[in-house]
This record gives structure tokens, sequence and C-alpha cells, in this order.
């Protein structure tokens, strides 16, 4: 294969992008079908309590609408969660991807997988990073869920974007992160964020619109 061959499939799908992004007036924003806070703020035994993402950083974002709770038993954060929904996405204003974001203030990606996880909704597939500061570690899980799907591969999530975009007029999706920090037990670590990303699942379809 030649050089600039390889570089076809990204090309396609940036002028298609392009394309569909040009004609925003054909797609409709598509409001939640219950609020985030709805979520539940009870899970495993912890008690949640939501946070405030600053103005900038949600100007950055570009999300309609998020729920950043962080869970604790004790006086420890056991975990957060977030959930950043956007009812239509448009050129400049779509999800950020994690894996870009992740790595920051000291933090460094360690290792990076899928998880397969069973849920009421079904089985799904998930991402799963490890990131390390120093002696601090913390297991992320994360996953776009919208449009009546579930997909951890970035790639297919464009593709579908531009697809449903184009025949449906619709690109509502949300974007949603489990967080647990990882202290000393890392098999624990992934065994909470496993049950709270199942669990999850289909409380968001029960919040994001049909």
């Amino acid at each position: 294969m030649r050089e600039w061959q390889r570089f076809i499939p990204a090309g396609v799908l940036g002028a298609g992008w392009l394309l569909v992004f040009a004609g925003t007036t054909q797609q409709r924003a598509v409001p939640l079908a219950a609020p985030l806070e709805s979520l539940p703020a009870a899970i495993d035994g912890y008690r949640g309590a939501d946070l405030e993402i600053d103005a900038e950083s949600r100007r950055v974002a570009g999300m309609s609408a998020y729920l950043l709770r962080e869970f604790r038993r004790d006086s420890a954060p056991a975990f957060s969660i977030y959930v950043g929904y956007y009812e239509k996405q448009a050129q400049g204003k779509t999800i950020h991807s994690p894996k870009n974001c992740l790595p920051g203030a000291g933090w460094e990606v360690v290792s990076v997988a899928e998880d397969r996880l069973q849920t009421d909704a079904g089985p799904v597939r998930v991402n799963r990073y490890m990131l390390a500061n120093g002696s601090r570690r913390a297991l992320v899980y994360y996953w776009y869920q919208g449009r009546g799907r579930i997909e951890s591969n970035e790639y297919k999530v464009k593709l579908e974007l531009l697809r449903d975009s184009a025949l449906r007029g619709r690109t509502e999706e949300a974007l949603v992160r489990v967080v647990v920090p990882v202290d000393g037990d890392e098999a624990a670590a992934r065994g909470l964020a496993r049950r709270v990303s199942a669990l999850l699942v289909p409380e968001v379809y029960r919040v994001l619109p049909a």
C-alpha cells in the first residue's frame, strides 16, 4: 500500500463530518427525558454529593447538562461519576474524548483496555484506563451512550454520529465516566468500578430520550 493511501479513511471521514455539520439547521436538539440529578444518589452502599464544574470548564466542554457526583461511605471518596449530555452536537461543539483529557495535572496513563460488562440493559463494552500520579493511582471507566446504543470505540462513535445526523437529524449523546481511586487493592477497585458502571448503564438509559 502506498503511503498516501493510509490516509484515505481519515480523509473520507473528515469530509463526511464537514458535509454533515454544514447542515446543522436540519439537526434538532433533543432534551433529556428526565434530569440527570434523578440518577441514583446511593450506589452499592455509598452516598453521593453533587459537585459543581466551573463555568470556564463547562464552556470548553460544551455540554447541555451534566452531573458530577462524588460517593463516600466514610470520610474518603470511594468513587465519582460524571455524565455529560449533549442535546445536539455540531462542528466545534462535540463530546471531547476522555483519552485526550485524562492525562494532565501530573496524571499519566499506565494502561488502556476494554471491559465487557453484563448489565440489565444487556452486555456492553467500556473503556478502562489506569492512571498514576506519583504514588497515587486511579481507575477510570468511560463510554458513550445515546440514540439507543453504547459504544467505547471513538472511531465508531464518530461514524455513528455522522450516520444518525444525516439519516435521522439526531446527534444527542452522553459521555459517562466512573473514577475509582486505587488504594492498594486494584482488584477491589476494578470490582467496584464494574459494579457501578453496570448499574449506571440502565439508569442513564432511563434519563436519555427514546
